[in-house]
């Protein structure tokens, strides 16, 4: 009887060993660790869309004793004077940044410079109040050629490779304006020429995704405001009496929208693993 216990204990001994050399054989294998985007570096890009925008231009004078004009005229001309164009164009360029990202927000700042195609122009004319039926003609034309931005960015994101942003700096453009007046009294003529480059201000909101690759697409509005740039001038003439004391204001501003996509392509940057 005792043999027959020792024999059934050995057996169970024996079992109880394998099974557990064969637990101990057996490990579960750690995760793979999967590169994370990083929007932290240096990039450069292209971008393609439109703008949409107005501007007003004017043209006044001012009464003298000694002058050219009754003085019924000059409010006359100044009312025609005041005019205003709309303008729209597609638009292209070409972008460089840089990114820093800290947890979920992304810092960073931009430039880009690009073709605008602003250009607009306007004619009006009256009859002189005093003197019908002789009458006077204003017309003005404006344009910006090129836009350049240097903007700061500052995002959020709302996953690893999609950015919402909002974007604001300084905008900087060529503005051109020309003016001329004509009447029918005595052939009169003046004339003022703008060349300008402004400084003005650029605010938008865009997003950005990237795609793998250090590539990256976003789609942009921005709003710029070049102000406002005058000249004034002297040189009116009537017949052949130049009128120096019925002093002309010429001004124009020019505010635009601008919608575009565009594609980046980042260099380099860290890579942060995740499991």
């Amino acid at each position: 009887m005792k043999k027959l216990l020792l024999a059934v204990a050995s057996i169970v001994l024996g079992t109880a060993s394998v099974q557990a050399a064969d637990l101990a054989a057996q490990y579960t294998k750690a995760p793979v660790m999967a590169p994370a985007y990083n929007w932290t570096g240096f990039y450069i890009g292209g971008n393609v869309g439109g703008q949409w925008g107005n501007s007003d231009l004017n043209t006044s004078t001012v009464f003298s004793p000694t002058g050219y004009f009754a003085a019924s005229s000059v409010p006359a001309i100044n009312t025609v004077g005041a005019q205003g164009v709309n303008s729209s164009s597609v638009t292209g360029g070409f972008t460089a940044g840089y990114n820093w990202q800290v947890n979920h927000a992304v810092l960073g700042l931009e430039g880009d410079i690009n073709y605008f195609g602003f250009k607009g122009s306007a004619t009006g004319s009256a009859l002189y109040p005093c003197c019908a039926p002789t009458g006077f003609n204003v017309s003005s034309s404006v344009s910006a050629d090129w836009l350049a931005t240097i903007r700061g960015r500052i995002g959020f994101l709302v996953a690893p490779t999609w950015l919402l942003y909002a974007t604001g700096g300084a905008a900087i453009s060529e503005v051109k304006g020309n003016f001329n007046f004509t009447d029918t009294f005595a052939a009169a003529t003046e004339s003022g020429t703008i060349r300008d480059t402004r400084l003005g201000w650029t605010a938008g909101v865009g997003s950005e995704y990237a795609v793998g690759g250090g590539w990256s697409l976003k789609a942009e509005y921005l709003y710029v405001d070049l102000g406002r740039a005058s000249v004034t001038s002297t040189n009116l003439v009537g017949g052949v009496t130049k009128y120096p004391s019925n002093v002309y204001t010429h001004s124009v501003d020019l505010k635009s929208n601008i919608v575009r996509v565009g594609v980046n392509y980042k260099f380099g940057g860290p890579v942060v693993a995740r499991y």
